[in-house]
């Protein structure tokens, strides 16, 4: 059975000019209710994870500052959020619900967060509306507990995850895979262990035939034994500051590829949803939507 994490701290209310992009985490589980690619059962509430998982990737002074909301004004500005005590709860259980979706998939195959893909949190800092980087939470979790041993991170949103591939820089068990705009944020690239740089205005084929070429290979190589995929959807070509040219077929395409290699492999793979900021909140949840759509359909 597919199962999805959601929380309703994930549409946690912003001051005015940050407000919607949050829309979206209260949309997208009730347009999959409404159109019945879901039920109420299939929907589970994570909790916040326990502090010893997030020390196991972020740096003890880091955390304990962000927890006393005592970071100074130039490191917050880098964040972009106001700083607030519901704010870092919002992190906490986002972090615990792609935990629980990597303990999901092993179970059922696939499991996905409505939230998540923190990718520009580094160990001791956070960055790009990113605090905590929680699949690198999740990643270590599943390393430590020696649930498994080859992990590959698939981050096929617009921007780097350059703090993704700064944490696990020097870590054999984990392969960073970006494909990202070559002259989109962050303007200083962190080296993955497979980087993807798309000029501005790649179109859709484009796009999937570099997908395809790169990430079978790396998945041949590599061997991973589990799949966390951060399924940003400001590759749209309607993103305001994506500059891609991907139509929403092509995005749900590129999903349907990564759940069927996923399949075919028999890895299992836990999604975190990514960015996404095209001026028509329907063009998000839609696209957002696909992406639960897709792995229902294949997976189920």
């Amino acid at each position: 059975m597919l199962t999805i994490a959601y929380h309703p701290i994930y549409q946690h209310p912003l001051p005015e000019g940050h407000r919607f992009p949050m829309l979206k985490y209260e949309l997208i589980p009730r347009q999959l209710l409404h159109y019945g690619i879901i039920t109420e059962q299939q929907i589970f509430a994570p909790k916040p994870c326990d502090e010893q998982h997030i020390l196991a990737v972020h740096d003890q002074n880091y955390w304990q500052q962000l927890k006393n909301l005592t970071l100074s004004a130039s490191h917050i500005r880098r964040i972009g959020f106001p700083l607030s005590e519901e704010l870092i709860q919002r992190e906490i259980i986002i972090a615990d619900g792609t935990i629980q979706c990597a303990l999901h998939a092993i179970t059922n195959q696939v499991a996905l967060n409505v939230a998540g893909g923190t990718h520009h949190a580094f160990t001791d800092r956070g960055e790009g509306f990113c605090l905590l980087n929680d699949i690198a939470i999740a990643t270590v979790y599943l390393l430590q507990q020696q649930i498994k041993k080859r992990i590959m991170i698939v981050d096929l949103d617009v921007h780097q995850g350059n703090g993704t591939a700064a944490i696990f820089n020097q870590h054999p068990d984990v392969f960073t895979f970006s494909m990202h705009g070559k002259h989109n944020y962050p303007f200083f690239k962190e080296t993955s262990n497979c980087d993807i740089a798309l000029e501005d205005g790649t179109t859709g084929d484009a796009y999937l035939a570099l997908l395809e070429k790169h990430l079978l290979s790396s998945i041949e190589s590599f061997k991973p034994d589990f799949i966390f995929y951060l399924s940003g959807v400001d590759i749209l070509e309607t993103d305001k500051y994506g500059k891609l040219k991907v139509s929403s077929t092509d995005c749900k395409k590129r999903d349907e590829f990564v759940f069927t290699i996923c399949k075919q492999m028999k890895t299992p793979v836990a999604v975190a949803m990514g960015g996404g900021y095209s001026p028509k909140i329907s063009d998000i949840v839609d696209a957002h939507c696909n992406t639960f759509e897709a792995a229902s359909s294949i997976f189920f």
